[in-house]
């Protein structure tokens, strides 16, 4: 597949801080891409590389085939910051058309990208009176300029209430499929989990890990969950038949087990026939992951 961002053995390092050392990322098209980290852990640095607005010390950063900061690669790379800001004078659609004009792009489509990202009843209003969550709506418009072949996404649902960050997922969803890579940094894990393709964890400046969510629980090796509804008058029954690594939870029994353990104990669970009554298997989360790699790296 085609590569919009290749890093390979990234150091940077402020004085006696070395921000990251020797990582390595590669980004496909099409791709969605989650960078997580603890604060500090290095993903604004690594954002801010990507963009061309720091230099490194160490490795190599090619964007779209390009030097990172080059008229090329900003060509072709969109950035949304966390909070993103404008005069609060202008309408949504007068600041989309300033920046479709300062990217050479017909100023008309404001209203067809302000549509996109749900507000084009807003579009003719100051944005002074906006919302947070309708500023970051304006600036994802803003990102869309250009059909860029990289989006880089700082918190990028920061202010949004649940159903635009749905709305916004969506819309990601869409612009992969029609080839965009998108590297977005995020602490709503939840949201992540099941929205992206790929995870990378920053720690300490370092790749702690990398890979799509069945990847990283399997470097984990965190144990599955099985949560068991006993059938009325079987409760002693199927505890009896758990004795020691289940608990009583809710009136179900809450079974842990190693994820080579997982498919034996279904097979077991199966067996007892009528005294289950249900049955949900819980693998671990992205955040019983996340937190994993980041104790194990210290931090």
């Amino acid at each position: 597949m085609t590569s919009t961002l290749q890093i390979s053995r990234l150091t940077k390092r402020f004085q006696t801080v070395e921000a990251l050392r020797d990582v390595s990322l590669r980004l496909e098209l099409g791709k969605r891409v989650a960078l997580l980290g603890h604060n500090g852990a290095g993903k604004s640095t690594m954002m801010k590389i990507i963009l061309g607005l720091i230099p490194f010390d160490n490795g190599s950063v090619t964007v779209c085939g390009s030097a990172p900061g080059s008229a090329a690669a900003r060509a072709q790379v969109a950035y949304l910051p966390e909070n993103a800001s404008f005069h609060p004078a202008l309408t949504g659609e007068e600041q989309i058309r300033y920046y479709l004009a300062l990217r050479g792009e017909d100023p008309k489509q404001a209203m067809g990208l302000l549509e996109k990202v749900g507000l084009a009843h807003a579009a003719r209003r100051r944005m002074g009176g906006y919302s947070k969550g309708m500023r970051q709506r304006v600036g994802l418009a803003q990102t869309l300029i250009g059909k860029p072949r990289l989006l880089v996404l700082d918190e990028p649902t920061s202010g949004l209430d649940p159903v635009s960050r749905r709305d916004f997922y969506d819309l990601l969803d869409g612009l992969a499929a029609d080839g965009a890579a998108i590297l977005l940094s995020s602490h709503v894990l939840t949201e992540v989990e099941a929205r992206t393709d790929r995870i990378v964890i920053l720690s300490g400046g370092h790749l702690a890990a990398e890979g799509t969510l069945a990847e990283l629980r399997g470097q984990a090796a965190l144990p599955v969950v099985l949560l068991i509804t006993p059938a009325p008058g079987s409760e002693t029954a199927l505890a009896a038949a758990f004795p020691q690594s289940a608990r009583t939870q809710d009136g179900r029994l809450r079974v842990c087990c190693e994820q080579a353990r997982k498919l034996p104990l279904l097979s077991q669970v199966t067996a007892l026939g009528a005294q289950v009554a249900d049955l949900d298997v819980i693998p671990p989360s992205l955040e019983d992951i996340y937190s994993h790699f980041s104790r194990r790296d210290g931090q």
